[in-house]
C-alpha cells in the first residue's frame, strides 16, 4: 500500500443517543470529541440517532400490523376489478 493517501484506522467509540449505549469498533470516521472509557483509554466518539440496541426493527417494539385485515381491503378491492374483467 501507499504511504500517505490512506485514512487513519483506528478503535472509535460509537453511542447510541437514543438509550446512551455505547460499543467500541474500528473506523476511519473523523470526530471532534474523545470520551474515557471503563478500560481507561481515551476513545474518538462518534455519536448516533439510532443503533440496532434502539430501532424498532431490532427491538420487537414495531407495530404490528394485522394482516387479516389488510388480506380482506385486497380481496375487497379486487374482487370487483376481477368481476368486471371477467365480464368483458
Amino acid at each position: 500500500m501507499k504511504e500517505g493517501i490512506h485514512p487513519e484506522y483506528r478503535e472509535v467509540v460509537f453511542q447510541d443517543m437514543a438509550n446512551g449505549f455505547k460499543f467500541i469498533t474500528r473506523s476511519t470516521v473523523h470526530t471532534r470529541e474523545t470520551i474515557k472509557m471503563d478500560d481507561g483509554k481515551e476513545y474518538p466518539l462518534m455519536k448516533l440517532d439510532v443503533t440496532s440496541e434502539s430501532h424498532p426493527f431490532y427491538t420487537g417494539a414495531q407495530q404490528r400490523i394485522i394482516e387479516t385485515g389488510r388480506v380482506e381491503k385486497f380481496r375487497q378491492k379486487f374482487a370487483r376489478t376481477g368481476a368486471t374483467a371477467a365480464k368483458a
